[in-house]
């Protein structure tokens, strides 16, 4: 039976986040106990972590750990406020979730050699926030107004990390992908959000070459004069794109189930 390692990204420590079977990650400046894996040995990008969020471990495992695994174990990530479940179902409370929790390899995954969060719509903003945020895009083209197919990732990206910031960063994206991500984003309007997968090394290895090679020409355009929550994580907004688009033209991916539950906030934490 193959093997199934889920690493849990968190910035903050917590209890109950110690009593799931997961493997659990320490990134940013609050200090960690021996709990949590450290991100701040080997080769690493810690400084870039209120920029880069969870990429700040991907990076790490890439280059610190990634090569030491055999070829038929599944690796995955999660974050402390979103966690791969079992089946679709409700999670309301901290033991619903360790029930559930995703530990071994489902028989469905056979045929497939990765997986990606259900897709999430950008159709139908709100009017209101087409006016406060769109306007830009509306002036060149009103009719995203009315028209669906025009209220693409795009278009979501523009309104809410920046206008014209996509299409920046595909422009120094690898000669391969560019002009295929670029009709994605400007065609598609739903893509799989939280920068959450399941693979294998061969695959994991490939995307963390494609996606850190363009986040480091992204810099040049962006560098790291950036603030507000929309503006400052673009480098983990980017990836969280463009993992929706590069898993489905580089892998055989299936769409799984998870949940989110603010382990942090729960009333059972102590």
């Amino acid at each position: 039976m193959n093997k199934l390692k889920i690493f849990c990204v968190t910035d903050v420590s917590s209890e109950l986040l110690e009593k799931l079977n997961l493997n659990l990650v320490g990134v940013g400046k609050k200090k960690f106990s021996k709990k949590y894996i450290s991100v701040k040995k080997g080769i690493n990008i810690q400084k870039k972590e209120k920029y880069y969020s969870e990429l700040t471990f991907h990076y790490w495992f890439w280059k610190n750990k990634l090569k030491k695994y055999d070829k038929k174990t599944w690796i995955g990530f999660s974050q402390k406020r979103r966690f791969w479940i079992k089946n679709k179902s409700k999670i309301t409370s901290f033991e619903k979730l360790k029930n559930n929790l995703l530990t071994r390899v489902p028989p469905e995954w056979k045929n497939y050699n990765s997986v990606i969060c259900k897709a999430i719509s950008v159709k139908k903003p709100k009017k209101i926030k087409l006016f406060k945020r769109g306007w830009k895009n509306l002036i060149l083209d009103p009719q995203i107004m009315f028209k669906e197919k025009k209220q693409t990732v795009e278009l979501h990206f523009d309104m809410f990390h920046g206008f014209g910031f996509l299409k920046k960063a595909i422009e120094v994206m690898n000669d391969n992908d560019r002009n295929e991500f670029s009709k994605y984003v400007k065609s598609k309007n739903k893509f799989n959000a939280n920068i959450m997968y399941i693979s294998k090394k061969e695959i994991l290895d490939k995307w963390f070459k494609d996606l850190f090679t363009w986040l480091t020409e992204c810099e040049k355009i962006f560098g790291f004069n950036l603030s507000g929550y929309d503006n400052q994580r673009i480098y983990a907004f980017l990836a969280e794109r463009y993992a929706s688009f590069w898993f489905k033209k580089y892998s055989k991916p299936i769409t799984w189930h998870w949940t989110f539950f603010d382990i942090t906030k729960s009333k059972n934490e102590i």
